[in-house]
């Protein structure tokens, strides 16, 4: 059956937090709707991305402004000889750059395996496997960061870096392994300071959620006939329970580690495994 609003609403907060909580929020979209007896859309599916968009461009405005000049600035040092030395010494330059290198990988990935990606979709046993992958990078990545006593600072993010992380976010594609997760966790792998490594995970899912939501923008009026004010109350509960996950995260790395949210993918898929056998 379709939703209704409230429905709505608890699927768009489920959406928001999980989209940047290292939860896997694909995972929780399979799942949610199914403990709930209702039937999703890939419209209301792309709205509530769109939430996390803007909850993400929202919280990162300054910066997003600040990388947008850079860029442009970037352009013009090309013919001027000044490129180099540009992205070296100014890290918003780098951050932008880095954003889409870093951006390729995920993009190659949904072009090329598509088709393998949305069969997974289908498949709770699935969903459970990702999830306990995630628990065992998050638990991984969070034993390396503890070992390593001088952290990465930004100067460090190259195109090796880039393209490592966005390989990892190329994989959450997969419903189970989360995005957020999988990037930060390449990010504390490869020896970066734990704020950097959240912040470059945020800012890298901008173009990826901006991406796949364009993808699937033909199907959000179709869906509006149907879905209406249910599609409405899920974007913003998209946004704000998205907006608050961010700002509750990137508190949370700088003073704890990510151990509980291995421990809850691994509990989770444990019981999505276990109802998947019975």
């Amino acid at each position: 059956m379709f939703m209704d609003v409230f429905q709505a609403i608890v699927i768009g907060t489920v959406q928001g937090l999980t989209e940047f909580l290292p939860v896997s929020s694909s995972g929780h979209l399979v799942l949610v709707p199914e403990l709930m007896g209702v039937s999703s859309s890939l419209a209301f599916d792309t709205v509530l991305h769109v939430g996390t968009l803007v909850a993400v461009v929202g919280y990162f405005w300054n910066d997003i402004v600040h990388m947008l000049g850079a860029f442009l600035s970037s352009l013009r040092d090309i013919p001027a000889g000044r490129f180099r030395r540009g992205i070296i010494e100014d890290p918003f330059k780098r951050l932008a750059w880095m954003v889409i290198i870093g951006t390729v990988p995920a993009g190659l990935a949904g072009v090329l395996f598509k088709d393998f990606f949305e069969s997974l979709f289908s498949s709770l046993t699935a969903v459970g496997f990702f999830l306990l992958v995630t628990g065992f990078l998050l638990w991984g990545s969070e034993n390396i960061s503890r070992r390593v006593r001088k952290k990465l600072p930004v100067e460090k993010l190259g195109v090796r870096e880039s393209l490592i992380i966005g390989c990892a976010q190329a994989l959450a594609i997969a419903p189970g392994i989360s995005r957020s997760g999988a990037t930060i966790s390449a990010g504390l792998f490869l020896g970066f300071e734990r704020e950097l490594a959240a912040r470059y995970s945020f800012l890298l899912s901008i173009p990826a959620i901006l991406g796949a939501a364009l993808i699937q923008v033909k199907d959000i009026g179709a869906g509006m006939d149907l879905l209406g004010a249910s599609m409405v109350a899920g974007f913003a509960a998209a946004a704000v329970s998205g907006y608050i996950a961010i700002k509750f995260l990137l508190k949370l790395i700088k003073e704890r580690d990510l151990y509980i949210f291995a421990y809850y993918c691994w509990a989770l898929g444990i019981l999505i495994l276990a109802a998947a056998l019975i």
